[in-house]
């Protein structure tokens, strides 16, 4: 086949539907598990959706056109489907070798600058078997990536080092992008020619390409980062979750610090606790 431009063949719409049929497959077989009840099912089965708008929908093949569209099918399966089934998994196993924090963010930033190695983006550009090879392992980075910050397994990041596992996460896809952005030449042969319909040009197309990586990243990565830090920082609150309210304190600690473990409610509200005095 004469892959450019990839055109939807017969045989990409075959591998289309198939796919569509796995993932229909996928979303029932959740729903009908008790695994759904461990999750959040509103998540898991709109992250399957964003996937297959990614891999199986008559839209999947514009990215052979648009290297914007190209960035955008891997950025919504890397930040989007991927902690979004992993909400709806909470339960989700990883291999052993893989579930370090370490080696997730190996994995998860380091497929991103593999693809994008111009040999390799143009064997996925090429070869309908390398292009589904490309997407799914974009999807799994994002799974792993993801996990040591969502799960709930002995491995996952402490909430102090969140912040900076996102932060350096952006930095090769900053250099990536700045690449991409700024080089002055079309990189990716396969997109060195666009559709007479395309108001942009080849550069114009990878520079967009580029810009959207930069944007996305910031505010897929850092936004959680500087969310979490904020919530760090800020005074905490009681156990119970209340907290000073219009100018009034906060429920009386000492009354908590009294109350014995084997206590009931009604046998706290009886318990009278003396304080030291000065």
């Amino acid at each position: 086949m004469d892959c450019d431009l990839h055109p939807f063949s017969s045989a990409l719409a075959t591998t289309s539907i198939a796919l569509t049929l796995v993932i229909l497959a996928t979303g029932v077989g959740y729903l009908r598990s008790p695994r759904r009840l461990r999750g959040k099912p509103w998540a898991f089965i709109s992250g399957l959706f964003v996937l297959w708008l990614v891999i199986a929908s008559p839209l999947s093949s514009m990215d052979h056109r648009l290297l914007t569209f190209h960035m955008l099918q891997h950025l919504l399966s890397m930040t989007i489907a991927a902690p979004l089934i992993l909400l709806g998994l909470p339960g989700l196993a990883i291999p052993r070798r893989l579930a370090s924090p370490i080696g997730c963010w190996l994995i998860g930033t380091g497929v991103v600058i593999l693809w994008h190695v111009p040999t390799a983006h143009e064997l996925g550009m090429r070869s309908e078997a390398w292009h589904l090879i490309q997407h799914l392992t974009f999807f799994g980075a994002g799974l792993l990536f993801w996990w040591p910050v969502l799960t709930r397994a002995p491995g996952k990041l402490r909430a102090s080092s969140v912040p900076i596992y996102l932060f350096l996460a952006t930095l090769p896809c900053d250099a990536l992008s700045a690449f991409l952005t700024f080089c002055g030449r079309v990189v990716y042969r396969s997109h060195a020619s666009l559709p007479a319909m395309s108001a942009l040009s080849p550069l114009q197309d990878q520079e967009l390409a580029g810009a959207l990586m930069w944007f996305w990243v910031t505010i897929a990565y850092l936004v959680p980062a500087v969310t979490i830090t904020v919530r760090m920082l800020s005074p905490a609150r009681d156990s119970d979750g209340v907290g000073q309210e219009n100018g009034r304190g906060a429920q009386n600690p000492s009354l908590a610090m009294c109350v014995a473990p084997g206590l009931t409610l009604r046998d706290a509200g009886h318990a009278s606790c003396s304080r030291a005095g000065p």
